[in-house]
């Protein structure tokens, strides 16, 4: 605090380390109150018994242990719920990483065995002895000899950042069989660093030691000299397309001339094209290659794999609402499309979960006790299950007085019901996959609370229209919902099932079986479907001889013997499915524990809104300051308060353009405020001399406010919220931010 007064009490200093152009960051400081001048005004023995007279009586005080008591349990659980997402969040970073090394694992294998080949058909051009392999030139060969095993591999991505994963487990792959391997980056191929930036970065990872002198001669002596001559050599450059070609055209040129000494293969990745190196590389360097393509998952199919493992089959147990996927989908279509954007935007999800919702440590207990396979915890405090039996979709299902018990039964009901959920959609995605269907598509329609809600009051409506008990408002609901579910994912995948040829249908029906095989409801009916269909020919038919066997439910399913009517009744099933097990988890009690749904501190977190932040702080800088006198003022001003603040709020009686005058006389009336009190003070006080001190430093106190004010209008300006007088309005400032 004293180092408030002397920021505001020092003289203006006119070095030239203060000059216009030196913009230094500034702090929001914020003045002490005098305590001297409250004595001046309130007198001793009044501010003595106001003090003693201040302490909480004894009833109060028991309160304040309560109140201590709660706070360190607010941080005892916020412990907990930060030891529960790096919980949760190392579950799904390690399952991203199995799936997105399982999607590259026949395509590693692939590249495997090529280097391999490739290494067995270099040392068929002859071994060279000892003492030719080590010589500090290269060896004359014929043409063939020379020309460079290369891999071009396709990543068919838009950004290299989803690459860099990729190409770390290419080289821990060849690595664990054996080969030496080095990773280049494109920064290695700049034309500021030459070609001797490439072979410093070669040397650096095989020798593992820094050289000043760049000569591939120290390779080829390390190669024959520590008996390494027995595994080939693979250098990695992740993305050719960003690299100079001038210089990567040297690069491939000087290898080829040491490639019989060096067994060296080369895999460049490209995000476009194979055809790329012909556009970067000249004629005589593409005769130097013998290329072979290979190529990786494409980007689609990776969201998808780290989709259905994240959010679908909920690796973790934590899951998002509707709007949050919604917006998670929107925000990697309309930014930069990349998959590390959006795991980083679902990571951010899960952090703010697990710091806005009380009870979310609870995901972290069920994970340990997953773990642990039926060891159950302890029970919970009563002031758990007091919280859990007032969240808003308890209250809404009517489920109070919440239990250990029927918490646990809660959360297994939870289980059961997305462990349904996420087969249904895994069950539509399958069949969607004839459309092109995205997961991230129908993960969103699927999540839709009011679909669900419209897809119940439908199934209502026609069971009571022979009891009329049809409500207006259920027929409002169908009609504002109807449209959408025509147009739906859902419905798409549905009619696509009516129209699949015969021996696609047989093989969704077994991929389906396989989907719900740990769900005995679900799997029953698809067993039942199954039972009446036989596959003969690439043609489906009826088992007639079963039909006596199976419930008679399902007896008017048999009637009908031509392919359409088969398809029909998969549709029936699927649509059946929908209807009775895919309940979104906003539906689902408790889910507040294990579900994100608010939106817009995610999209404050991602995209931002900065302008808005500076002015929320300046009209609300005590809640940051933590000062009880200016929270308590209300709207009054207060010469406490901070410059830039009081200039800020002030301006908010303004329009677009505000008068320098008025806001500097303004400005100055606030900053004034305890002085023109001091003149109301009674006469017995201080002494003349005293007097005098005072009033001149009110005379003095002019220019130290108009610098004050000069530099909270500057700091306004470098925040963006006021635009300098112009040449024809000079006497002006303008307001750019409005609306808050």
């Amino acid at each position: 605090m004293a180092l408030a007064s002397a920021a505001t009490d020092s003289p203006i200093q006119t070095t030239s380390e203060t000059n216009e152009n030196n913009l230094q960051t500034f702090f929001v400081l914020h003045k002490a109150s005098s305590r001297k001048s409250e004595k001046r005004s309130t007198g001793t023995g009044k501010t003595r018994r106001r003090i003693d007279l201040s302490p909480s009586s004894p009833r109060k005080r028991v309160k304040s242990e309560a109140e201590r008591a709660e706070e360190w349990d607010e941080l005892r659980y916020e412990h907990l719920r930060m030891e529960a997402f790096e919980l949760v969040w190392s579950r799904i970073d390690s399952t991203i990483k199995d799936v997105l090394r399982g999607i590259n694992t026949n395509v590693l294998n692939e590249i495997h065995c090529w280097v391999c080949e490739s290494f067995n058909a270099i040392k068929s051009f002859g071994t060279l002895g000892f003492a030719e392999a080590t010589t500090s030139f290269p060896i004359v060969a014929d043409a063939t000899c020379k020309r460079l095993f290369t891999g071009i591999i396709l990543t068919k991505n838009m950004e290299f950042v989803d690459d860099l994963l990729t190409f770390e487990e290419l080289g821990l792959s060849l690595r664990s069989h054996g080969c030496h391997v080095a990773n280049l980056s494109s920064m290695d191929f700049s034309a500021k660093n030459g070609i001797g930036g490439c072979l410093r970065g070669l040397l650096r990872q095989f020798l593992t030691t820094t050289l000043d002198a760049a000569d591939i001669s120290i390779l080829a002596s390390w190669y024959r000299e520590q008996d390494n001559h027995d595994t080939p050599v693979v250098v990695i450059i992740d993305d050719m397309e960003r690299c100079c070609g001038s210089v990567l055209s040297d690069f491939i040129l000087m290898l080829s001339e040491w490639v019989v000494k060096i067994p060296i293969i080369v895999l460049m990745g490209v995000a476009t094209t194979l055809d790329a190196p012909r556009n970067i590389l000249p004629s005589n360097v593409l005769q130097c290659l013998r290329p072979s393509k290979f190529i990786l998952g494409s980007p689609a199919e990776r969201m998808d794999a780290v989709v259905e493992a994240v959010l679908v089959k909920q690796c973790s147990g934590f899951s998002v609402g509707h709007k949050v996927a919604v917006f998670l989908r929107n925000y990697f279509l309309n930014q930069d499309g990349t998959l590390t954007s959006f795991i980083r935007a679902l990571k951010i999800a899960c952090a703010q979960h697990f710091s806005m919702e009380p009870l979310s440590f609870i995901l972290g207990d069920l994970l340990v006790e997953e773990k642990q396979k039926g060891e159950k915890s302890g029970l919970l405090p009563e002031i758990i299950l007091k919280q859990a039996s007032q969240l808003p979709s308890c209250v809404r299902n009517q489920i109070a007085d919440q239990t250990s018990k029927s918490l646990v039964h809660g959360f297994s009901e939870l289980k059961r019901l997305q462990k349904c959920w996420s087969s249904v959609v895994l069950c539509l995605y399958e069949a969607g996959k004839c459309n092109k269907i995205q997961l991230l598509d129908l993960l969103c329609e699927a999540l839709d609370p009011d679909l669900y809600i419209s897809r119940a009051s439908n199934n209502h409506v026609e069971l009571d229209k022979d009891f009329g008990l049809g409500m207006a408002s259920d027929r409002c609901m169908r009609r504002k919902y109807s449209t959408l579910q025509k147009s739906g994912v859902i419905c798409q995948i549905t009619r696509k099932v009516r129209d699949l040829p015969a021996v696609m249908l047989y093989q969704l029906l077994k991929s389906w079986e396989s989907i719900t095989v740990d769900i005995l409801e679900i799997h029953e009916k698809l067993k039942e479907l199954q039972s009446v269909l036989r596959c003969e020919d690439g043609n489906l038919k009826q088992n007639v001889d079963d039909i006596s066997k199976r419930h008679s439910s399902w007896n008017s399913l048999n009637i009908e013997k031509d392919s359409k009517a088969i398809n029909e009744k998969a549709a029936t099933l699927l649509d059946c499915l929908v209807r009775d097990y895919l309940r979104p988890i906003e539906c689902i009690p408790l889910h507040e524990i294990v579900c994100f749904k608010n939106v817009e501190k995610l999209q404050l977190a991602l995209i931002g809104d900065p302008r808005r932040r500076i002015q929320v702080d300046l009209l609300e800088f005590y809640k940051i300051l933590q000062c009880s006198c200016c929270s308590k003022s209300g709207n009054v001003l207060l010469p406490s308060m901070h410059d830039t603040s009081v200039m800020y709020t002030l301006a908010q009686e303004h329009g677009d353009l505000i008068n320098l005058h008025d806001w500097f006389q303004s400005f100055k009336t606030v900053v004034l405020q305890p002085s023109t009190k001091g003149k109301h003070k009674p006469k017995q006080s201080p002494l003349s001399k005293k007097r005098k001190y005072k009033y001149e430093s009110e005379n003095k106190s002019e220019a130290s406010i108009q610098a004050r004010f000069c530099r909270a209008v500057t700091e306004l300006q470098i925040t963006g919220l006021l635009r300098m007088p112009s040449r024809r309005r000079p006497d002006c400032v303008q307001r750019v931010a409005f609306g808050l």
